[in-house]
């Protein structure tokens, strides 16, 4: 983790390092630049060694997982077990290089213009535009992104928890310290006691939902195997009420800044492209806020019935004896998973948007930046990664007593 931000504040051979850090105190940048430069704890706009961060292969993974749902060969792969699962491991770091090499091309391009990747400031970014030093500034992040990926695989082999979640986590609570002191700075004591306060509400009713879950009980058949007896026993499928996780956040995210990032790339003055920059640039406009909350629950929705498939968990339980009290095996059990699952992502979706919106809101009451810290994406990868962190370190306790007591 320590050598994750020393590696996100060691700036990319050809950059300005002063010109830079004028850019950064004289404007603020929001949106999907944004975004991934909250991902990668400030590395994106200070175009480091690691200025890409975990973001490649958060999005090859996600790309992956749904392409698993689409080609039969990777569902096939899914289906064989660790063989597969370490298969499907591999197409996904090939893809995470060739992303990460397409996303250093493409901000190094925007980078090398004044004004593009920090709007609002005019100061040469990248002085030397020679594709020479181009090329060695993408070599530069391509290896960066490949090292966050080792370093990720590292800590989930060795460590605890999630490797890729724990980087996130750490350039996530890095940018936490400075973002709660320029509001003191900003605003006085007064918005920053109650900024704090705020947060403390958040994050208690962030790790409530996300905990809650619906418990679907499941019964197992005795079965007789010659003088010895299987089964008989009671268990239960939690459902989540977040069971979408933070990615329908991130999806709508995305979406919405690319209307914005057409108008600046074409710097069109026909009246879509005006029209799209009074509404969807700042992000407190009503419809930028409807938008981005309608498109949240749609994501919920969509990413839910790909990842969880009730025709599947019901023909697994058929398949070893299991049923739902009062539900025959089979169809009418998939059916009522459906049931089950589509009422309770209702309130979880609801939950995403809310919580999505509290910067937004923050940012119309209080005049704070789109960096936030209590709310949107940061709060909900936060809560998210530490309590598993969590779970996961107390299983280890656990297992570690028994074997001590067992000896």
């Amino acid at each position: 983790m320590a050598l994750f931000r020393f590696g996100s504040v060691v700036p990319t051979p050809g950059v300005s390092y002063a010109n830079v850090q004028t850019c950064l105190k004289s404007v603020q940048s929001g949106g999907l630049f944004g975004l991934i430069n909250l991902f990668s704890g400030g590395a994106l706009l200070h175009l480091s060694v690691f200025a890409l961060g975990i973001m490649p292969y958060i999005t090859s993974s996600i790309i992956i997982q749904l392409l698993t749902v689409v080609i039969p060969r990777f569902e096939t792969l899914k289906a064989e077990g660790q063989s597969g699962t370490a298969k499907l491991t591999q197409y996904t770091r090939y893809l995470t290089i060739g992303l990460a090499i397409l996303q250093s091309t493409g901000l190094i391009a925007v980078a090398r213009t004044p004004g593009r990747l920090i709007s609002g400031c005019s100061a040469p970014i990248i002085p030397d535009t020679s594709w020479q030093r181009i090329v060695t500034m993408i070599f530069i992040m391509t290896a960066g992104t490949s090292v966050i990926m080792w370093l990720g695989e590292l800590i989930t082999d060795r460590g605890v928890g999630n490797g890729m979640s724990i980087l996130i986590f750490t350039s996530i609570a890095a940018g936490f310290p400075g973002n709660l002191w320029s509001i003191k700075l900003q605003k006085g004591l007064f918005a920053f006691c109650f900024v704090l306060a705020v947060g403390v509400l958040v994050v208690a009713a962030v790790v409530f939902v996300e905990q809650a879950q619906r418990r679907i009980p499941v019964q197992y058949a005795k079965r007789q195997v010659g003088r010895s007896s299987y089964g008989g026993t009671s268990t239960y499928i939690p459902i989540k009420v977040n069971q979408a996780g933070v990615i329908p956040v991130i999806f709508a995210s995305s979406l919405l800044y690319i209307p914005s990032l057409i108008v600046n790339f074409t710097n069109s003055k026909a009246a879509w492209a005006v029209w799209i920059s009074r509404n969807f640039v700042k992000g407190d406009h009503p419809i930028y806020i409807i938008s981005y909350a309608a498109m949240i629950i749609f994501f919920t929705y969509f990413y839910v019935a790909i990842t969880f498939n009730p025709d599947e968990v019901a023909d697994n339980m058929k398949k070893y004896g299991g049923f739902v009290p009062g539900i025959r095996a089979g169809r009418p059990t998939s059916e009522y998973l459906q049931y089950v699952l589509s009422r309770i992502t209702a309130p979880g979706s609801l939950y995403l948007a809310f919580v999505a919106i509290i910067p937004i809101l923050a940012l119309i009451l209080f005049g704070a930046t789109q960096n936030f810290p209590f709310g949107g994406t940061a709060i909900l990868i936060v809560v998210g990664v530490g309590l598993d962190t969590a779970k996961q370190i107390e299983s280890q306790l656990q297992q570690r007593s028994y074997e001590g007591f067992l000896r």
